[in-house]
């Protein structure tokens, strides 16, 4: 594995993407544990998209309009659900608290779903992966899955740091309520940007 990778793999991790501000999200929201549970089901949206580069799955995209179309719509509807979610009293960004079970479990589903229908990962990933395989590796199923495994265990990492970071200024947000709404209103509207611009993408 090239220091190449761990760096590229590091920016493409650290750059603010939907699960990067769903997990924000969380950890204002509700604190430290439930934004771990994002995070965690951030990570786990990427197995699909890594899984279909390795087999080559992800070609489908290039040659079948249909399929990406249909898996782009769903994701579209999922960033707009997401943005509506934003701005509901007792949606995510809710303050009350909720450790039950459920409630990470949903907090994952959730995570895992905003990355599932995002038809770009595994076009990412089928662009990303084959730049880092050597020669000898080339035909190696097993070294593109050990690459994509340390691309995961680098998000997972990086968003339960954005997580914790944001359950720390948790305190501060809660105590303005006005400081809450535009919060709200901030995320909703870039969920809500991503949407449409997915919608808009020709690819």
């Amino acid at each position: 594995m090239s220091v190449e990778f761990l760096l590229t793999s590091f920016i493409v991790v650290l750059l603010p993407g939907s699960g990067v501000l769903y997990t924000i999200a969380i950890g204002l929201g509700r604190g430290f544990r439930p934004s771990v549970a994002a995070a965690f089901g951030c990570t786990l949206g990427i197995v699909p998209a890594a899984v279909a580069s390795i087999l080559g799955l992800a070609a489908i995209f290039h040659t079948s309009t249909l399929a990406f179309l249909v898996i782009k719509y769903l994701g579209v509807a999922y960033l707009l659900f997401m943005a509506w979610s934003m701005l509901r009293r007792d949606g995510l960004l809710s303050l009350e608290e909720n450790t039950a079970e459920e409630s990470y479990m949903r907090t994952a589903v959730n995570g895992t779903l905003l990355n599932v229908l995002n038809p770009k990962l595994s076009l990412f990933f089928l662009a990303f992966l084959p730049q880092f395989i050597p020669a000898t590796n080339g035909g190696s199923v097993i070294y593109m899955a050990y690459l994509a495994i340390v691309f995961m265990l680098m998000t997972f990492v990086m968003f339960v740091l954005y997580g914790a970071f944001a359950s720390k200024a948790r305190k501060y947000v809660i105590e303005s309520p006005t400081i809450m709404v535009w919060i709200k209103r901030t995320f909703a509207g870039t969920f809500g940007i991503l949407g449409l611009r997915l919608a808009f993408s020709d690819n």
